[in-house]
């Protein structure tokens, strides 16, 4: 099957294809080629079985017809010829959510996402999270159903498997080094807890632990510079060549390290106003380069973290077809978005994601580079990244006053803060903890065995064994399966019951009645209605992905500040994040579009900067992104708050009123 689909991928010089456009389909060569192919959403055409033509054309008719449906429904269906000039205007929640149970009535059968949400998030429903990306490994009633002791539990106790569950321990290694010794318990106590959860996240991203190796790092960039540093790049002139929209620091570390190992850097670009893949700027780029072997590292993400455009699965498979390894940035996929028929029929060389603790309230946690063993030659030990950033997975340390006199636990106050995309833990954790005590154990000793350092014994151990003698020989070791351990990850179960098609259509209403509510605010005091939200990427679109990027625009036309609107989102209990759209590819017909939005990097996202200054061009925006477990209600009250700048003076007054509150006005 995967050498019928690379038959039709290998097209790089089809003059069908448009320079704006997706990679094309395969040919129809009429209607009996119709009836070999059927195209799943989001996946890649499959040769069917032979079967009578009524049966065939009614399954792909029905395909059609539910997507067309879909857009009709969501572009028409919602507040038909309604227009909101001011926030007060706009429908109670209640109103709200009865239109949209009607445009996705599809909706209503997803009742389970939030009875979970209810009964395991409840501190969701006191602060919108829009600003994660990655896997939820814990829930909120799971983190906190016990308190943790002051003291160690005894060897072996039945309640050593207690919040917080575990820390991360730097190690000195290189990623060729850790793969190859996969997931055998070390000194530092992998092999315990640490397996336990590699096992545990492996099942659920449906990964094979016998054709990949999990290497964990201490977040994404971490993950993307140490490939960047491990991967063959100064043999034979390789290249880098990565697909995003918006500036990324991981991209942009693993960028600098290629460079200064001898890469040549390439990146895709994206056709405007959709921010598609540039299709024919795409595959000049991939048939560049040598004949033979392989051209270097592809960097593909399946969806933009920022617009929530979506890029086929067939460009992987191109890729791999002229030569290049794959990486697939899997951080902004839903959290089983991973288990697709893509992806079991397309391995990539390199996968990463990033987990964290619990969503919206402990961010902390760790990244997963996962590694094909078949591509291991592709790796070379290095160095410098020794030094970068690989992880163990170890028991978590509660050091009391008895311990060198002080004591390392921390009871963080509840805070928002705004968990950036890529977490920094080279220092600590960080982000909100919710009084969870968290104890630190970043040390970088790989040598030492984790459950003896500082006299200290772990939550997580076996009961220590009477030493051997001539009476009493040490019995043999236990078989295998009885020292598995096994870890209880109420997020990723969470994840597991729902599935991917339920979390696929969650999210698909969502996100298109969000984009379709914005556009329906607009200014009073303009003859025509100016709007007040620009949307960047796809509209209202059956496959976007669970991203939202917008700006906000005042009366006159100019922008909001997407630093401001961030700022005063937070003070609403909402959180999003800001990013910075580049690699933009304008047609001639929207030479206007140039001119009015791109600026330059640097320029903080209000007004326009002249376009005479230096730096690279794209366009600072707003973004925010869904999670399985974000409900119609966070949409609505991210809509609402928007709606919010109708009022031409709202920004004045929110800053007279923190002055009121003696409260410090932050400039930006």
């Amino acid at each position: 099957m995967l050498v019928l689909i690379n038959k039709y991928l290998s097209r790089s010089k089809n003059p069908a294809a448009g320079d704006d456009g997706e990679m094309p389909t395969p040919p129809a060569n009429g209607a009996e080629r119709e009836r070999d192919y059927m195209c799943i959403s989001g996946c890649v055409p499959v040769r069917v079985k032979r079967a009578p033509v009524i049966a065939t054309t009614t399954i792909t008719t029905t395909a059609r017809t539910s997507r067309h449906n879909f857009v009709k429904s969501a572009a028409s269906g919602l507040f038909p010829g309604a227009q909101f000039t001011n926030h007060e205007s706009l429908p109670a929640l209640e109103e709200a959510y009865s239109e949209f149970a009607a445009a996705f009535p599809q909706y209503a059968g997803l009742a389970q996402a939030d009875a979970i949400r209810d009964g395991e998030y409840q501190h969701l429903d006191r602060h919108v999270c829009l600003d994660y990306t990655g896997i939820n490994l814990f829930s909120h009633a799971q983190m906190n159903s016990s308190v943790p002791s002051t003291s160690a539990s005894p060897p072996g106790s039945s309640g050593a498997w207690q919040p917080p569950f575990f820390d991360i321990a730097y190690k000195s290694t290189s990623l060729r080094s850790q793969v190859q010794c996969g997931d055998v318990a070390s000194a530092s106590g992998e092999g315990g807890i640490g397996g336990a959860v590699t096992r545990r996240v492996m099942a659920s991203l449906n990964i094979p632990e016998d054709e990949y190796a999990m290497v964990c790092t201490a977040n994404r960039t971490t993950a993307f510079r140490l490939l960047a540093e491990s991967y063959s790049f100064h043999s034979h002139g390789k290249r880098l060549l990565t697909v995003y929209d918006y500036e990324s620091e991981a991209a942009g570390a693993m960028a600098e390290s290629a460079r200064r190992r001898g890469a040549e850097v390439m990146s895709a670009t994206f056709a405007w106003p959709g921010m598609r893949v540039h299709a024919g700027d795409l595959r000049k780029k991939l048939v560049r380069g040598r004949r033979r072997g392989h051209r270097g590292l592809f960097v593909f993400p399946l969806v933009s973290r920022m617009t929530g455009a979506r890029y086929p699965y067939l460009w992987m498979s191109a890729a791999q077809e002229h030569g290049w390894h794959v990486a697939l940035d899997a951080c902004a996929l839903g959290t089983k978005d991973l288990d697709t028929l893509g992806l079991s029929l397309l391995r990539p060389d390199f996968i990463v994601c990033n987990f964290f603790k619990v969503f919206g309230e402990n961010p902390s946690g760790f990244a997963g580079l996962f590694v094909k063993k078949a591509s291991l030659a592709a790796l070379e030990r290095s160095v410098i990244a020794r030094s970068i950033g690989v992880v163990s997975i170890v028991p978590a340390r509660r050091w009391s006053l008895h311990d060198a006199g002080y004591s390392t636990e921390l009871d963080h106050s509840r805070s928002f803060a705004d968990p950036a995309e890529d977490l920094d833990l080279t220092s600590s954790f960080s982000g909100p903890l919710s009084g969870t005590l968290i104890a630190l154990s970043l040390r970088n000793v790989p040598e030492m065995d984790a459950a003896e350092e500082n006299g200290h014994t772990p939550e997580i151990r076996e009961a220590d064994s009477p030493p051997a003698t001539d009476k009493h020989p040490m019995p043999p070791p236990p078989p295998a399966e009885e020292k598995e351990m096994e870890v209880e990850c109420r997020g990723l179960d969470h994840a597991d019951a729902l599935g991917l098609i339920a979390i696929g259509n969650r999210l698909r209403c969502i996100s298109n009645w969000l984009v379709v509510a914005m556009q329906k605010l607009r200014h009073p005091q303009s003859e025509h209605g100016k709007p007040l939200v620009r949307v960047y990427g796809p509209r209202v679109k059956f496959e976007r992905g669970p991203s939202v990027a917008f700006n906000v625009y005042d009366w006159k036309g100019e922008k909001v500040a997407p630093a401001l609107v961030q700022k005063l989102a937070d003070r609403h209990n909402i959180s999003l994040t800001c990013g910075f759209l580049r690699n933009i590819w304008f047609a001639d017909r929207y030479d206007a579009d140039r001119a009015a939005h791109l600026e330059h990097m640097g320029g903080g996202g209000g007004k326009r900067k002249d376009t005479g200054g230096g730096g690279e061009m794209g366009i600072y925006v707003v973004n925010a992104s869904l999670g399985f477990l974000s409900n119609f209600e966070d949409a609505y009250r991210l809509w609402a708050f928007v709606a919010k700048f109708l009022d031409a003076d709202f920004v004045e007054k929110e800053r007279w009123r923190y002055t009121a509150l003696n409260q410090k006005t932050v400039e930006v």
